[in-house]
């Protein structure tokens, strides 16, 4: 059975307020920043043919209009316009695992206030957001629409969810498989999930990211890294139920840990770089304007690389660790 938390954010009130304080703490020191990158940030879904040319050596061989091409025996390419509205979708993992916090804030609120935070910046240029809430099924989604008011809407909904309590794992291949049935038209797809469960998800995502500009948000505590010695304490796993009493006063203990954290950790990066997309890891004791921005520089780099690529000039092929722009 699951038990609904008294969030007083999860209220009309409580969200407004919320939202209010990310703007004047967050976007509005974020106005502006992205005003003359618009089209490196965000990308439109929409594509208007808008010429026809001689295909070079570095074009996307799927742009080639064979009928033209046939006719004049000469491969020709379609180049195209770029709508400059878009449709943004966030797959937010609200399972029990991202109800964990080791100090003032959870995983879930800050997956909440950087969907603020995001969801706001793209409404604010005529964009359109919605998003699908997975706990133990994906059981909500949300249309994608523009405005403040659907910003509210997206984050009291995030908040006034009930805490997870019935066992079982997480099945993140559901959720990514769910945004590909409604998900219909090409979209910017940011997966906000802390990552804690079954394989199986890899294959679903890397199909996603075929269709979709797709950027997985990795949220994490930095006690899921590394115990600090604190003597008997029973750790609890959120899905299972399952507890068992470690001391971590042992040093040789808190050493395997943290190996099976780093072991952990270097799995699910390379999964996230083989599925093609890109990556963004927030912790619970991170700043989400420093989020936000190390994004817009994950994003420009990104843009970058795709214009040397293009030309032949060439650039490394990752952006730090597997694509990954960590703290």
């Amino acid at each position: 059975m699951n038990t609904l938390a008294l969030d007083p954010e999860g209220s009309a009130a409580g969200a407004e307020a919320l939202l209010l304080r990310l703007e004047w703490t967050v976007i509005r020191r974020l106005d502006g920043l992205l005003q003359g990158d618009y089209r490196t940030l965000w990308r439109g879904a929409g594509l208007d043919l808008a010429d026809l040319r001689e295909y070079q050596h570095h074009d996307d061989v799927r742009h080639i209009d064979w009928n033209v091409t046939a006719r004049l025996q000469q491969p020709y390419v379609r180049q195209f316009t770029e709508e400059r509205e878009l449709s943004a979708w966030f797959l937010v993992d609200l399972s029990a695992s991202v109800d964990f916090g080791s100090d003032t804030r959870t995983k879930r609120s800050i997956a909440r206030e950087f969907v603020g935070v995001l969801a706001r910046l793209l409404t604010r240029h005529g964009n359109r957001v919605g998003a699908l809430l997975y706990g133990t099924e994906v059981d909500t989604v949300i249309p994608p629409r523009a405005g403040r008011l659907h910003v509210l809407h997206l984050m009291q909904r995030m908040a006034r969810r009930p805490v997870e309590t019935a066992l079982g794992v997480t099945r993140l291949d559901e959720l990514l498989a769910a945004a590909q049935r409604v998900i219909k038209r090409r979209s910017t797809v940011f997966v906000v999930s802390d990552f804690i469960c079954p394989t199986g998800w890899e294959a679903v995502l890397a199909q996603l990211a075929r269709r979709h500009e797709v950027t997985a948000v990795r949220l994490y505590d930095p006690l899921e890294m590394e115990l600090p010695d604190l003597g008997l304490v029973t750790l609890n796993d959120a899905e299972s139920g399952e507890q068992l009493v470690v001391d971590t006063r042992d040093a040789g203990f808190r050493a395997r840990f943290a190996a099976a954290a780093a072991e952990r950790e270097t799995t699910l990066r390379t999964a996230l770089a083989t599925a093609g997309v890109d990556t963004l890891e927030l912790a619970t004791d991170d700043d989400v304007l420093d989020a936000i921005l190390r994004f817009t520089d994950l994003r420009r780099s990104l843009a970058i690389l795709s214009r040397r690529n293009a030309t032949g000039n060439g650039l490394p092929t990752h952006l730090g660790e597997h694509g990954a722009i960590r703290p």
